[in-house]
């Protein structure tokens, strides 16, 4: 079933049944709140933006193609603990979760509780799937706890430092050999209209995106991580990325 955070019981409580994880309160970051309160975390929001046809057409019709070149990373049956750090708007976690084997097991953080009821009615009663309120640059889980860790459209919503935490944490609680996958936004090439269409776009509604925009998700990865296996594929002029590292 899906664990809800709101549970008082320690009996009853998501964090209860996993041993790796450790009980804490998780607050909203300020950030979140002053940036995109418009988009994540009032209930508003989620009225507004989760419709299919609206997230697809933010992404210029690409949500489906991403969302598919994403999943397929972690196979067309997955039996593997997977985590996915954060919700996201339209149908990308059902169809995550079609993928689950009998062995398979997906977890799903977000820091925001209104993400997390929005998900809960989304998904219905899933005995495979796990939703936990948790920060994702402050992970609860254990080191090496998951098989592959899926990051969607999440990192140019943060701002730098917060993003390079976020991509330490992803990097360890993956298991030795399993794939970290990274779908963001990227820079488009010189001759792309979405070079310059999309520059007033995300500095007025983004204002961390161009920073993702300038750099590469390579320039944040921790140390330790610098010499691991990372493809890196561009998409639609690259305006997107799809970056898999394998831990």
């Amino acid at each position: 079933m899906i664990l809800n955070k709101a549970s008082t019981n320690p009996s009853e409580s998501p964090l209860a049944a996993h041993p790796s994880v450790a009980v804490a309160p998780v607050p909203v970051p300020h950030y979140l709140e002053s940036t995109y309160w418009w988009a994540y975390t009032h209930p508003n929001a989620v009225r507004v933006f989760e419709r299919q046809w609206l997230v697809n057409l933010i992404l210029w019709g690409n949500f489906s193609r991403l969302r598919d070149l994403a999943l397929k990373e972690m196979g067309e049956v997955i039996n593997g603990d997977v985590l996915q750090v954060a919700c996201v708007y339209g149908n990308f976690t059902e169809h995550l979760v079609h993928r689950l084997g009998p062995q398979g097991h997906l977890n799903v953080i977000d820091v925001a509780p209104v993400q997390i009821t929005n998900l809960h009615a989304k998904l219905g009663q899933q005995k495979q799937v796990t939703v936990l309120q948790q920060d994702s640059s402050a992970l609860l889980f254990a080191d090496a706890s998951h098989d592959s860790v899926v990051v969607f459209f999440l990192l140019h919503e943060q701002p730098a430092e917060v993003r390079r935490k976020t991509i330490a944490e992803a990097m360890r609680v993956t298991k030795p050999g399993g794939k970290i996958v990274f779908v963001d936004y990227h820079k488009p090439k010189t001759l792309s209209p979405f070079r310059y269409i999309m520059v007033p776009i995300l500095t007025t509604l983004e204002p961390f995106a161009m920073d993702l925009w300038n750099g590469q998700i390579a320039d944040w990865l921790p140390s330790d991580c610098q010499n691991l296996r990372l493809d890196k594929q561009t998409y639609f002029g690259g305006l997107y990325q799809k970056v898999v590292i394998t831990r």
